[in-house]
Parts: structure tokens; C-alpha cells; sequence
């Protein structure tokens, strides 16, 4: 070989020298290069993967609330149905029971009135008067109340009357303590009967007739300023007076005396008031 022939040959192989340096230093560069993007890379996948991540997070957060929100909802009106349906059935359970107990009252009120209609047939009247306000308070019919009603006033009226009676029969033969006893339980019975005016009258009469003047004269008292019976008014005036005058009550039974003048100038008993009056006004 000539010298030109290895002068290019060793041109030739320093720029194959530089080329393959130049090579080298791009290959390096790139690399550099890829491994800067692949950086790079990981780095927008990681925050991809941490923003996708946190994504799912708050969506799954999201959907965990409305999920929850709903189930609340939901549960609250089963507990609202729920508490309706308890309410509907102790309302049922009240009605029931509220039918049970009148349907009870019902049935016990028959039986009290088929009692009751016994007595009033078989005409017991201390029966009848006693068992009226039990079986008053029962569940009766507008009938049975008034005919079981109209059966004690009946029975109060008679047995007032036969008490009545009996006490007379007693005053008559001197029993006062009997008469007083019999006189009080007629007007216990009726106070406003036909023959409770007389009755109290007598019941007074039997009282000063056992002395008991200071307990017939309250009786009498008011027997001689209100009675529906004049002739009764005309006798308990007169024995207000006399039993005045029996305690030594001398003005009071002066004043009724002369009252009893001035009221009943037509009585049987006029000329004993004057000759009594009399007497008080000479010695009292």
C-alpha cells in the first residue's frame, strides 16, 4: 500500500473512532433520555393511580352516604309503620277490651234488673228500697230506670205510711219511745208524703211526751212557720208553746202564745192559749 492509501485509512478509522464515540455519547443520551421519560412516567402513573385511587374513594364514600342516607330514610319509616301498627293494635286491644266490659256491664246489669223485677213482684219493700241505688248505677233502659224508680218511690211512700200508722198506734196506747222510733223511720222513708206533716207532728208529741222538750221544740219551731196541713200548724204551734213554758223559756213561749192567738182565732184550743198566756204574764 501507498501512503495516501493508509493516511485515508487512518482518516477513515479515527472518524469510525469519533463516530462510534459520537455513537456512544447518543446511545448514552438516549438512554439517559428513556430512562428520564420512564421517570417521568412512573411518576404520572403513581400520581394516576393515587388520583384514580382517590376517585374511587370519594365515589365509593359518595354512594356509602346516599346508600346510608337511603337506609336511614327507609328505616325510619318502617319505624313509623312499625309504631302506626303497634298503635292500631292497642287501639283494638282497648276497643276490645271496652267491648268486653260493656258487654259484661250489660250482662250484669240484666241480671241485677231480673233481681229487681223479683223483688217487685213478690213486693219486698225494705228489698226494693235497699238494692235501688246498686242497681241505679247500672246499665239499664230508659224503661227499666223509670219503672224501677216509680217501684222504690213506691215502696218508700208505703212503708213510710205503715211506719207512720204504726207509730200512731203506738202514741195511742202510751208507747212513746216506740211511737218516736216508728215516726222517725217514716219520715226516713218520705219526708214529703201526704202524712209526713202529721207525722212530724206526732214525732214532736211523742218527744215532749218523753220530756225530750229542748229536741221537739226545733221540730216544732218549723212546723209552726211553714206546714202545708193548717190544722197541723194550729196543734204544733200550741204544743211550741206549751213546751216553751215546760223549760221555763217564759218570754218565748208568751210570744207563742200570742202568736198562736193572732193566727188561729178560730182553734179548739184558744181558750187553753189565753189561759195560759194568762197565767204566764201574772207569775212570769
Amino acid at each position: 500500500m501507498d501512503e495516501y492509501e493508509l493516511e485515508e485509512i487512518k482518516r477513515e478509522i479515527v472518524e469510525s473512532r469519533s463516530l462510534s464515540i459520537k455513537t456512544n455519547n447518543l446511545v448514552n443520551a438516549l438512554a439517559s433520555d428513556v430512562k428520564s421519560i420512564a421517570k417521568r412516567h412512573q411518576t404520572q402513573e403513581r400520581r394516576l393511580f393515587v388520583n384514580t385511587a382517590t376517585a374511587y374513594a370519594v365515589t365509593i364514600a359518595v354512594v356509602l352516604g346516599f346508600v346510608k342516607l337511603a337506609w336511614d330514610l327507609r328505616l325510619d319509616t318502617v319505624r313509623a309503620e312499625t309504631r302506626q301498627a303497634l298503635n292500631r293494635v292497642e287501639q283494638l286491644e282497648k276497643q276490645d277490651k271496652s267491648r268486653a266490659q260493656k258487654e259484661e256491664a250489660v250482662q250484669r246489669a240484666r241480671r241485677q234488673a231480673a233481681d229487681f223485677y223479683r223483688l217487685i213482684g213478690e213486693n219486698k219493700r225494705r228489698e226494693i228500697i235497699e238494692g235501688f241505688p246498686e242497681v241505679a248505677k247500672a246499665e239499664l233502659t230508659p224503661t227499666e230506670r223509670a219503672v224501677f224508680e216509680a217501684a222504690a218511690e213506691r215502696a218508700r211512700a208505703e212503708l213510710s205510711l205503715i211506719a207512720y200508722q204504726t207509730g200512731i198506734d203506738h202514741a195511742r196506747m202510751g208507747r212513746w219511745q216506740e211511737a218516736a222510733q216508728q215516726l222517725r223511720d217514716s219520715l226516713a222513708f218520705k219526708n214529703d208524703a201526704a202524712h209526713s206533716s202529721s207525722a212530724t207532728y206526732e214525732l214532736a208529741r211523742a218527744l215532749v211526751s218523753l220530756g225530750l222538750h229542748r229536741d221537739a221544740i226545733p221540730i216544732l219551731l218549723s212546723l209552726s212557720e211553714a206546714s202545708a196541713d193548717r190544722e197541723v200548724m194550729d196543734d204544733a204551734t200550741f204544743l211550741l208553746a206549751s213546751a216553751q213554758a215546760q223549760i221555763q223559756a217564759w218570754n218565748d213561749a208568751k210570744t207563742s202564745f200570742r202568736a198562736y192567738i193572732r193566727r188561729f182565732p178560730k182553734s179548739a184550743h184558744l181558750n187553753d192559749a189565753r189561759a195560759k198566756l194568762a197565767e204566764l204574764e201574772l207569775y212570769h
